[in-house]
C-alpha cells in the first residue's frame, strides 16, 4: 500500500487530494494535512471585501469531504519535510495544541499555497500595517469593516482618497486587485457615493492590464485588440485613475511610498487602501537524514519548490524557450515529491522585469493561482497514480500550453453587473508554436465585458463549491 501526503488544501492541493482519493483512496492511503480545515473559494473574497456575500457562503469543512472521498485529514501546521529515501516523512504541529503529527510518505505533494509576504515592504498589510488585504477571508472581512465605515465617512460628505493595486515590487496576483478595484467602483455608483472618492490603481505592472501574463491579446475583424487599451478604456469610462510601472516600497499611515521605472520616488495619500502583497513560498525546513538543512536543495531562495524546469535562464532566453517552462511539477533531485499551484518555482517572469536606476527590480511574479493551480493539482495527482498503478506517469501540462480564463465581475448583480471575461491560450507565451508578436493563439484567446459575465461569475461561484464538495458529477466540471 502506498502512502501519499498532501500539504494544503486550497486549490491546487484540494484538487489533487479529490482525484487521489476517487482513484487511489481505495487501495492506498492519502492523507491530506492543513492547517485550515475549511476550503475558501478564494474568488469570491472580492464581494465579501465590499459586503456583498457573506463570508460563510465561501467556505466549507474540509473533513466531510474527503471522509466520502476516502481521504484521511489532519488538522495541523507542516512544519519540516524529511525527503532522504528510507525515512520520508512530513512533521507538523497539531492546530490547537503542541501535539507533534509525523506522516510517513512515499509521495509527498506540496501544496500549501503562498506566504503572504507583508513584511517584504514596511507598513504594509491588516495586521501590523496600514492598508488592507483580501488575500485570506479573515483579511477580506477587515477590508469590507473599514471599507464600509469608509462609505459611512463619505454618506456625511467627506471626500475620500482610495488606493488599490499591489503593494510590493514583485506581487502577483493583479487581477484580483483589478476585481477588487471595479466592484468598490460600481458599489460607490450604487450608493449614490460615487463623487465623493478619487479612486486609484496603482501597480507594479509594465503597462495596463498585464496581470504579469504579458497582457492579454485578442484578434477580431482583423484587428489586433490588446488588454492594455481595453482595460484602459475602463478605468477612464469610470473615472478611475491609474499608475503602473511602479513599485511600492514602505507605507506610512495614509501615505504610500514608491518608486517608478524612471527611479523617481513619490508618496500617495490614501485613506483606504487595499494592496495584494508579495507572494513567497512556505518556510518548511527540509531535512536530510543526518540532520543537516538541505532546503536550498529544494527551494529557490523565495522559498518556492524546484520543479522540471530550466533555472537561471536570462529573460530575452527564457521569452524565447517554452521548453523551460515545467510540465510535470516534480523535483528533480526528489522524485517523488510534487509542487503543485503557486508552491512551484517559475522559471523566471512572464512580463518583461524592470530594474530602475536605484537598482529596484519591478517585475510582476507569475500568476499561479485559481485555474492554474487546479490544472496543476489535477496534472500531479493523475502523475503520482500512474506512478503507484503503472510505474511511469502520462500527464503533461506546461504553463505553456495551458488554457486559462479569468472573469472579474463588476458588481454581484445579475441585472446592472458587469465582468470582464478574459481567456488565454496559453498562460505562458510560446512563441515558437504561435510565431506571433505575442506568441499566443489570438482567435481562441477572448476579451469581453458585458452583462452575461456577470451571470457567469454568477454561475463559476456555485458550480466550482459543487466540484469542490466532491458532489455528483464533479469530475465533469473543468478545472
Amino acid at each position: 500500500m502506498a502512502k501519499v501526503v498532501v500539504i494544503g488544501a486550497g486549490f491546487a492541493g484540494h484538487t489533487a487530494a479529490l482525484y487521489l482519493g476517487s482513484r487511489l483512496g481505495k487501495k492506498h492511503e492519502i492523507t491530506v494535512i492543513s492547517n485550515r480545515d475549511v476550503f475558501g473559494y478564494v474568488p469570491s473574497w472580492v464581494w465579501v471585501g465590499v459586503g456583498h456575500m457573506k463570508p460563510e457562503n465561501t467556505i466549507f469543512k474540509l473533513k466531510p469531504v474527503y471522509d466520502k472521498m476516502n481521504v484521511k485529514f489532519v488538522h495541523a501546521a507542516a512544519k519540516e519535510i524529511h525527503p532522504d529515501d528510507g525515512d520520508q516523512y512530513v512533521l507538523g504541529e497539531e492546530v490547537g495544541s503542541s501535539k507533534e503529527v509525523r506522516l510517513d510518505y512515499d509521495y509527498l505533494v506540496i501544496a500549501p499555497g503562498p506566504l503572504l509576504n507583508f513584511a517584504g515592504t514596511p507598513g504594509l498589510g491588516p495586521e501590523n500595517g496600514f492598508t488592507h488585504s483580501i488575500c485570506s477571508l479573515p483579511h477580506a472581512i477587515k477590508a469590507r469593516d473599514a471599507y464600509l465605515a469608509l462609505c459611512d465617512r463619505m454618506q456625511k460628505g467627506e471626500k475620500v482618497k482610495i488606493v488599490i493595486g499591489t503593494g510590493h515590487p514583485g506581487a502577483t496576483c493583479q487581477g484580483a486587485a483589478f476585481e477588487y478595484i471595479v466592484n468598490v467602483h460600481k458599489d460607490l455608483v450604487k450608493k449614490g457615493l460615487r463623487d465623493k472618492a478619487d479612486i486609484l490603481w496603482l501597480s507594479n505592472e509594465p503597462a495596463m492590464g498585464d496581470f504579469g501574463v504579458n497582457g492579454v491579446q485578442v484578434k477580431r475583424n482583423g484587428h489586433v485588440m490588446k488588454s492594455q487599451e481595453f482595460l484602459t478604456s475602463v478605468f477612464n469610462d469610470h473615472g478611475i485613475r491609474y499608475q503602473v510601472q511602479s513599485g511600492v516600497t514602505k507605507i506610512e499611515e495614509g501615505k504610500i511610498h514608491w518608486q517608478n521605472y524612471e527611479g523617481d520616488e513619490g508618496t500617495t495619500d490614501f485613506d483606504f487602501s487595499m494592496l495584494i502583497p508579495q507572494f513567497k513560498g512556505q518556510p518548511f525546513k527540509y531535512i536530510a537524514k543526518d540532520g543537516t538543512d538541505i532546503t536550498s536543495k529544494l527551494t529557490n531562495p523565495a522559498g518556492f519548490v524546484l520543479v522540471d524546469g530550466k533555472y537561471g535562464l536570462p529573460y530575452p532566453e527564457l521569452a524565447q524557450t517554452p521548453e523551460a517552462w515545467p510540465a510535470r511539477y516534480q523535483n528533480p533531485t526528489y522524485k517523488n515529491v510534487f509542487a503543485a499551484g503557486i508552491a512551484f518555482a517559475p522559471p523566471g517572469p512572464i512580463s518583461k522585469p524592470f530594474t530602475n536606476k536605484n537598482s529596484l527590480l519591478i517585475a510582476p511574479a507569475p500568476p499561479r493561482t485559481g485555474m492554474v493551480s487546479g490544472v496543476i493539482g489535477r496534472v500531479v495527482a493523475l502523475n503520482i497514480a500512474d506512478l503507484i498503478e503503472k510505474g511511469e506517469m502520462t500527464h503533461s501540462e506546461p504553463m505553456t500550453e495551458m488554457v486559462a480564463a479569468c472573469i472579474a465581475s463588476m458588481g454581484d448583480s445579475l441585472w446592472d453587473g458587469n465582468a470582464v471575461t478574459i481567456v488565454m491560450q496559453p498562460v505562458v507565451p510560446d512563441r515558437k508554436k504561435y510565431p506571433n508578436e505575442f506568441g499566443r493563439d489570438l482567435f481562441t484567446s477572448h476579451l469581453e465585458m458585458g452583462v452575461s459575465g456577470a451571470w457567469m461569475k454568477f454561475m463559476l461561484h456555485h458550480t466550482f463549491i459543487w466540484k469542490f464538495k466532491a458532489l455528483p458529477g464533479w469530475t465533469i466540471i473543468p478545472e
